[in-house]
């Protein structure tokens, strides 16, 4: 194997600058969230619109071009209705500056590095879900790489996994995660700054929950403690900080994104959202006209069908986890038994808990909304309870799926979390 990032045979890419973070270059942490959009996005399609309206010529004529997955083979487009069993779908955010706005620089600024990679899991009988993040800065192996212009490119032992972008394209990634989880990725989305944008936009804003004053010059995010409406080119800088957040390392800022991601579940599965037609749409066409999706997911039925597996999912059920890592020389690895613990879960599609916090960059919101208490039950026949059971069978309690190490930070979607904000003197 070679270690070393190469050009494409016929000399056309450079990849010098492939691994290198200058200050200029800031990640696309929110198009992490253009792509579980993907999935709850059609939630929105299926819930609170007409199937023919989601398929009207103008957001049908806004797909992008599709990418080919290596190991993907091209079947009937699913009708209208829960898409049958499990879903893996890969998202990855593109820190490209092509077609992008002129304000993130130009457009050969940066590589084209996957700074946002996440693992979307449905479970095979739609009760729960799970977005599992990867690091930017984690060194994996990368597997031998189909090269879009025709031949492949070489497998490598260690590099980071936002090389994989570059290197080989979306199919390049989804090999990587494949062969990094066990698990086989049939699904794929990749989402520039503009689909963060307009999604975040789509649904009128995302709230979200500031504990300590964030100061980023880099991304220019000032805000204050207290809750904030966050939409457009705003929710995109939140997304982006990383100085501005926790300890200023990605690890927390993946869990201002987990935060962040979490009060847009809420958002889109809200009534306020599934009831209003124009939010529909608008979500409908920020999703197609802004991401490039594998030839399986290049179709606004496809998005439907995954969305209508979505839509009843509790949002308790719903998990947002970050691979358990630790630190190495020039980025972090992964932690066993414990990652390969997470996967073998997701393998076997158990329903997962998490028993660690929500990580370093966030903290519960003291302000979160409380449920009323249960009713209390109704009384019983003292008599009664003291007649031991007819039988010695053990009583059928519910599987409570699989309690994750500690080392897995995270939160579900029901969980309400602010954010640890950092200011300039403490950077």
């Amino acid at each position: 194997m070679s270690d070393q990032l190469r050009p494409r045979s016929n000399g056309s890419q450079n990849l010098k600058t492939v691994a290198r973070h200058g200050r200029l270059k800031k990640s696309n942490a929110a198009v992490t969230v253009a792509k579980f959009l993907a999935g709850s996005l059609a939630v929105v399609l299926v819930s609170g619109f007409s199937v023919g309206a989601i398929a009207a010529y103008d957001v049908a004529a806004s797909v992008q071009p599709s990418v080919h997955l290596a190991n993907e083979t091209n079947g009937p487009v699913p009708s209208i209705g829960a898409i049958d069993g499990g879903v893996n779908m890969l998202i990855v955010g593109s820190d490209s500056r092509v077609g992008q706005d002129a304000a993130f620089g130009p457009e050969d600024s940066t590589g084209d590095l996957n700074d946002v990679t996440m693992l979307l899991h449905i479970s095979e009988d739609h009760s729960n879900a799970s977005v599992i993040s990867f690091p930017r800065d984690m060194f994996v192996s990368i597997p031998s790489c189909p090269d879009p212009e025709g031949g492949s490119f070489s497998a490598m032992s260690s590099q980071k996994i936002n090389t994989t972008l570059t290197y080989g394209g979306l199919a390049c990634t989804v090999l990587t995660v494949e062969k990094l989880t066990g698990l086989s990725i049939p699904f794929a989305a990749e989402v520039q700054f503009s689909g963060v944008m307009a999604m975040s936009s789509a649904v009128g804003g995302v709230p979200v929950c500031v504990a300590s004053r964030i100061e980023d010059e880099y991304t220019g995010t000032f805000l204050d403690p207290g809750e904030h409406m966050l939409a457009g080119y705003d929710a995109l800088q939140f997304l982006r900080t990383r100085h501005g957040v926790g300890d200023g390392g990605d690890l927390t800022r993946i869990n201002n994104q987990q935060l962040f991601m979490s009060s847009l579940v809420r958002t889109i599965k809200s009534a306020d959202t599934l009831s209003d037609p124009a939010k529909v749409y608008a979500l409908a066409k920020a999703v197609t006209g802004n991401m490039r999706l594998s030839d399986s997911l290049n179709s606004v039925t496809t998005l439907a069908s995954i969305a209508v597996a979505l839509k009843d999912i509790d949002l308790d059920q719903v998990v947002f986890a970050q691979v358990p890592t630790g630190s190495t020389a020039g980025g972090v690895k992964a932690v066993q038994p414990s990652f390969d613990n997470l996967f073998e879960a997701v393998a076997a599609d158990q329903p997962l808990a998490l028993s660690g916090t929500t990580g370093r960059g966030t903290v519960a919101d003291p302000n979160a909304p409380v449920e009323a208490a249960p009713a209390p039950a109704a009384t019983t026949d003292p008599i009664a309870t003291d007649v031991p059971a007819a039988t010695d069978a053990p009583v059928a309690t519910e599987a409570p799926g699989v309690v994750l190490s500690e080392s897995v930070t995270g939160q579900t979607a029901g969980d309400y979390t602010c954010t640890r904000g950092r200011t300039l003197e403490n950077q």
